[in-house]
């Protein structure tokens, strides 16, 4: 199954690039409405600890949308240079989808990220916040456009193909679009990069906070108030999400059964099924080893009925099952994940109110242990969609074998081993810069990004700085 080939290496590569890719957009799209909402708060209430929150995080925004969007980059030539079979065939209509992205996220989020990320001291107040919320709209929509395309390739209608060229051609694009797993995966993707982002923020919140009692001061305003936030957020949407979550698993279970019963472990497809909480899937003797299970709950989960039949890899063909020993502990990875959320969102609440919300040392080790457990689940979550999909690009029409380019062994490995070196040095920069920028404290009178104006590049003459040359400064 992993042998090496250029296949197995085009895959390799991409998974590595969008593993890479997936946390950054993810991280601005919940960054951007926290900002949106710290603005928001700072001009309703005029607290200015809401303000300084929303200088702090802008400066961490700006390396993450950055590094966002260098990583994305590279996946539009993979396209080309790994996947051109798939390109081609599913082109007609991936392509335009992507185009749609381009047309209304990037241009949107373009034309405001400069006022957004400068302008707090340039323009009006409400022009400011317009701006601000018009880059978290942009990223919403990019996020829209992104999964309402790899949703159509996970259940795939509204579709022709030509016969002789085997091209998929758009036939009804409300179909294509508001395909059947994308209202799922859009509310459980946009809540996971909100609760990922809520994760965050408490990590450096309690980060801050255990530094404050170490030194024996108390922590500033802006600390408490974005932790106060951010376990506002993991009480309220970490439960949201678990709903989210079994929702979209109903909708897998109709449209790719095959998914289901390799996360599940389950080989033959029975009624009063029991739940696998651990086991090791073999693939090649059919059997779970090592199961601990709870009797009829895995019929109760995805059924939601005792007596509900849950589906079994050996009613598919053996070329054509999910490989279940890494679906099976990436789901459950997720689950758990997402459980520890809950539940120190539900501990918050309790010491939220006995009034020890921000003195209680252990709930803030937790929340900094916890901080990347967002992304790490949000990954698990992907590597489920993904894998599961498989040996498929487009779910039961195109199979991966076929969507890969005529290139040779030794062409992919040599790529492949530059972009894991390049990727580990630029990304590995990026990070450091985010752990020092986390390190420093929000305090009052925080400063934004700078709001200078560039230097000017070489042989061109500096302008003035009166303000009517203002303008042409920038």
């Amino acid at each position: 199954m992993f042998g090496l080939s250029a296949l197995f290496l085009a895959r390799f590569q991409f998974a590595f690039t969008v593993g890479f890719h997936i946390v950054f957009p993810a991280f601005s799209i919940g960054l951007a409405a926290y900002l949106a909402v710290l603005e928001g708060l700072w001009l309703k209430t005029g607290r200015s600890a809401y303000l300084d929150l929303f200088k702090y995080w802008l400066k961490i925004f700006s390396v993450v949308f950055a590094m966002g969007v260098v990583s994305g980059l590279v996946m539009s030539y993979e396209f080309g240079t790994n996947w051109s079979q798939f390109s081609q065939k599913a082109g007609p209509i991936l392509g335009p989808m992507l185009a749609y992205e381009v047309m209304t996220a990037f241009f949107l989020e373009a034309g405001f990220l400069g006022v957004m990320m400068f302008g707090l001291n340039r323009v009006g107040k409400g022009l400011h916040f317009g701006a601000t919320c018009m880059v978290s709209i942009g990223t919403l929509i990019s996020m829209t456009w992104i999964l309402a395309s790899n949703s159509w390739m996970q259940t795939p209608q509204g579709y022709i193909i030509d016969e002789a060229t085997g091209r998929f051609l758009p036939g009804n694009w409300w179909q294509i679009i508001f395909n059947p797993s994308f209202p799922f995966r859009l509310v459980h993707m946009g809540l996971a990069a909100f609760l990922s982002v809520a994760f965050i923020v408490a990590g450096v919140a309690g980060w801050h906070l255990l530094k404050a009692r170490r030194e024996g001061r108390q922590a500033s305003e802006q600390v408490r108030l974005m932790f106060s936030m951010a376990m506002w957020m993991a009480a309220i949407v970490a439960p949201v999400q678990f709903l989210a979550g079994d929702t979209q698993g109903l909708n897998t279970l109709e449209y790719q059964p095959a998914k289901i019963a390799a996360m599940e472990g389950d080989w033959d497809s029975e009624g009063r099924a029991p739940e696998i909480l651990f086991g090791i899937p073999d693939m090649e003797n059919e059997t779970t080893h090592y199961k601990v299970q709870i009797p009829l709950l895995g019929s109760l989960i995805l059924t939601h009925s005792l007596d509900g039949k849950v589906p079994g890899l050996k009613d598919y063909p053996k070329d054509l099952r999910p490989y279940s020993p890494l679906l099976f502990f990436s789901f459950r990875i997720m689950i758990a994940l997402g459980s520890l959320m809950v539940l120190v969102g539900l501990w918050s609440l309790f010491l939220r109110w006995k009034g020890s919300l921000y003195d209680n040392a252990m709930l803030h080790r937790v929340a900094l242990w916890m901080s990347p457990a967002g992304f790490v689940a949000l990954l698990c979550g992907w590597i489920t969609t993904e894998v599961g999909r498989q040996p498929y690009t487009v779910y039961g029409l195109l199979k991966t074998s076929d969507s890969v380019s005529q290139i040779a062994l030794p062409s992919m490995a040599t790529s492949m081993v530059a972009f894991v070196i390049v990727y580990f040095v630029v990304f590995a920069g990026g990070i450091t810069i985010l752990l020092r920028s986390f390190a420093q404290e929000p305090h009052p009178g925080e400063e934004g990004p700078s709001e200078h104006e560039p230097q000017m590049s070489a042989g061109t003459t500096q302008v003035s700085h009166h303000p009517h040359n203002a303008g042409l400064a920038e």
